[in-house]
This record gives C-alpha cells, structure tokens and sequence, in this order.
C-alpha cells in the first residue's frame, strides 16, 4: 500500500504565502507608482516638455560627434586599406627589365599585388593630367622613370614602411614613394574627436543631471506635506522615493526619444547637400545612421541619466524633510 507524501508543515505554507503577497504587493505599487508619475507629467505638458526638450539637446551634440567619427574611423579603415606604394625604377631599365622587376616584386611575401606603369604610360598620363601634351611632347627625351605601383596585403602603417624598406633594396630600384602622413593626420584627429566627444558626454551627462535633479527637487517641495505625513505613518525612504525615480526615468525617456527624432530629422535635412558635396570630389558619401544597436544605446541612457538624477535629488531632500 503507497503512502501519501506528506503536507508541507503549516508555518512554511504560511511563510511562501506572505512572501507572494508581499511580492505581488511590491508590483502594485510599482505599476501604481508609474502610472501616477506619468499622469502627474500628463497633467504639466509644458513644462514636462521643456525638461524633456533640455535632456534632449544636452544629449544631441555629443551623439552627432559621436556619429561623424565613427563615419570617420570607417573612412579611414578604407583609406588605410587602399594604401599603395610607387616603386621608381631607374632611368636605365628598360621595359623588359622593368616587367622581370615588375615579377620579381609580387612575388615578394607582404605584396598582394603590382601594376606595372612603363616610362611612355607615365608620360601619357601626365600630359593627360596636365592638359600640356603639345609642350611635353617637343621633349627629346622622356625624363620620367617606368614605375610599379604595389599593394600591401596588411594596409597597416608598421607593415607598409616595412615593406617599402625592403623593396628600395631590390636590384633596379630606385625610390619608394609612400606618403602615410595624410592617414595618420586623420588618425590623431579621429582620436581627439573622440576624447573631446567623451569629454562633452560627460559634460552634458552632467547637465543632465542637474536638470532632471532640479525639477525632482522641486517635485520633492510641492510634495512635502504629502511625503511628512506617509513617513510619519511609517514610509520607509524606498516607499517616498519610487514615485520620484519614475518621474526621472519618464523624463530620460521623453528626453531620448527626443534626441533620437532631432538626430534623425538633422539626418535627413543634410542627406543632400553631403551628398552633393562628395560627389563635387567624385566620391561617394552617407551621413552615418544611429541604427538599431545606436537607437536602443541612446534612449536608454538617457533613461539612466533621468532615474539616476531624481536618486541624487530625492536621496539628499528626503534627509531634510522631517515629520512635524
């Protein structure tokens, strides 16, 4: 005959039940907490706006920084990647020795591959470039050297002036041309933008701060009355400050939705002119998008920076107001 698991004693029966309770009570009052502070915002529109509207443009700036360097840095891996070397060879080689070079050079590891320009291409071109074909044309003799423009296979600055080095070695050669100093310019510039950009986030982060923490300051002033009397009956702080901290993070969260339409819409309005400019120089430009990935980053912040201003400013007023 089976016997019947026994019951769970009572006293530990009654403990899970007061912990659920407590918990769904916990969730009550959150939701409960959430809702009135956005009906307390519903109920101020305008100045609910203009606290959302500061958060805003102190988190524009620093985004749309952030963004043109990373437009920057793409940019700058693509250059990196087209990097090239120019092999002069002397005056003496010929064609036929110029092509064996040509050979000789890419099949050398670290060359990914080589495009050999002869003394008369390299004449055609430059009187093309010039638009001076009569004059260079009366030359009796052809003063520019055949030439091998090379690609590294690892565009990195390190490795190309390696390989230049060893390539002004080979028999036949003679100067390596190679100008890294544009790429690195860019480099150093793409670092301070965005230390300046770190720096301005900071900065504005700051400022967000304030503006939320000043106007949860004043929440905390026009509630005083109302937080005296729920501590006087036993309150604890968390209690007095869930409704603050729900305020803050609904500001950060109009705030960054609001940031996210102004970045987007800047986007949109300089889409063209960009566009136009970059293809003035023939080459082709997008302004960078916030994305996904972006979108979710920046909104989120901004909600961190909204709850985490309404802590600072109720934790320091509530130890200044006392039940009476």
């Amino acid at each position: 005959m089976s016997r019947r698991p026994e019951a769970p004693p009572r006293g530990a029966r009654t403990h899970r039940t007061r912990s659920s309770s407590r918990f769904r009570g916990w969730l009550r009052h959150h939701r409960a907490m959430a809702l009135d502070s956005s009906w307390r915002l519903l109920r101020a529109p305008f100045d609910s706006l203009v606290t959302m509207l500061a958060i805003a443009i102190a988190l524009v700036l620093p985004a749309a920084l952030w963004l043109t360097l990373d437009s920057a840095r793409l940019l700058d891996s693509e250059l990196t990647e087209s990097a090239t070397l120019t092999v002069y060879l002397e005056h003496r080689v010929d064609e036929a020795q110029a092509a064996r070079i040509e050979e000789a050079l890419a099949a050398r590891e670290g060359v990914a591959r080589t495009r050999l320009i002869t003394a008369a291409e390299g004449m055609a071109e430059f009187q093309h470039s010039l638009g001076l074909a009569d004059a260079l044309g009366r030359l009796e003799e052809n003063p520019l050297p055949a030439s091998v423009v090379v690609s590294p296979a690892d565009p990195a600055p390190a490795a190309v002036r390696g390989l230049a080095a060893e390539l002004e070695a080979v028999t036949g050669v003679d100067e390596v041309r190679l100008d890294l100093a544009w790429i690195e310019r860019l480099r150093h510039l793409a670092e301070l933008g965005r230390r300046v950009a770190l720096a301005l986030g900071v900065l504005f982060g700051g400022g967000v701060l304030l503006v939320v923490g000043n106007t949860i300051r004043l929440a905390v002033e026009n509630r005083r009355r109302e937080i005296e009397v729920v501590t006087l009956i036993g309150a604890t702080h968390a209690f007095v400050r869930r409704p603050f901290l729900y305020s803050g993070a609904w500001y950060g969260l109009g705030g960054g939705l609001m940031a996210w339409g102004l970045l987007t819409l800047g986007s949109e309005w300089l889409a063209a002119p960009v566009a136009a400019l970059a293809a003035s120089y023939g080459a082709s430009f997008s302004l960078p998008q916030l994305g996904a990935v972006g979108s979710v980053t920046l909104v989120g912040c901004s909600i961190l920076l909204g709850w985490l201003g309404a802590w600072i400013a109720v934790s320091r007023h509530l130890a200044q107001v006392k039940p009476r």
